[in-house]
């Protein structure tokens, strides 16, 4: 069971979500319409993951998503998942440049994501489980803007598969579960994206945050 701050103006879809999540089993402490409202329940009894959308009264722009980045900053490692009506690479961004994303579960997802409930709570643990997860649309968007970079033109199909599978912050064994291939061949694919990029091969949400890094046209900082 997850202790989860739901934080959505819609009413109807926050109390959706607020009733498919307890059917799942987990306690929604508080289910919230604002920003202003979320930080105080974050701040009054910290959850086991902060689930919020990226547009929220009064302006309808980015304040859920600069609540959740403020309260990272006061708890350091809360895990939080957002939630975006449409892909915005600027705010998966920004939630992923931040000074704590490397602390903590982190996800960005689509909300058309969530009609897959499945999908949607394996994501929701784990993000409370200290791992990375974003929407493989915004990834595919990534690469595409990417698509003429020499270092990308290097990778073969099958590892540019392998890559777009890493961001979206699956581990090896699920790469290989998603491409039926063995876990020894995720592994040797792995290897060979992160010579050709330069990457660094660190396990975990490091690997992730290189790769996205990368993706942004950013030099990777892990």
């Amino acid at each position: 069971m997850l202790r989860v701050v739901l934080a959505e103006d819609a009413v109807l879809l926050r109390a959706g979500l607020a009733e498919v999540l307890s059917r799942a089993g987990h306690e929604v402490t508080a289910a919230v319409g604002t920003a202003e409202e979320l930080a105080r329940a974050v701040d009054a009894d910290r959850p086991d993951v902060v689930v919020t959308d990226v547009r929220m009264p009064p302006g309808f722009r980015d304040e859920g998503l600069r609540a959740a980045l403020e309260l990272r900053g006061r708890h350091p490692g809360l895990p939080v998942l957002v939630l975006s009506q449409y892909i915005a690479t600027p705010y998966a961004t920004q939630l992923f440049s931040s000074g704590s994303s490397a602390e903590g579960g982190l996800g960005y997802l689509l909300k058309d994501r969530v009609g897959e409930v499945a999908e949607f709570f394996d994501a929701l643990e784990r993000i409370a489980g200290g791992q990375t997860v974003i929407d493989p649309e915004v990834i595919r968007v990534l690469l595409r803007q990417r698509a003429a970079d020499e270092p990308l033109q290097r990778l073969t199909p099958r590892e540019r598969e392998v890559l777009a599978l890493m961001a979206e912050g699956l581990n090896n064994q699920a790469i290989a579960q998603r491409l039926t291939i063995t876990e020894a061949s995720v592994v040797k694919h792995a290897s060979n994206i992160f010579m050709k990029l330069d990457l660094d091969p660190a396990e975990g949400n490091r690997r992730v945050l290189a790769v996205l890094a990368h993706l942004r046209g950013q030099q990777p900082q892990v």
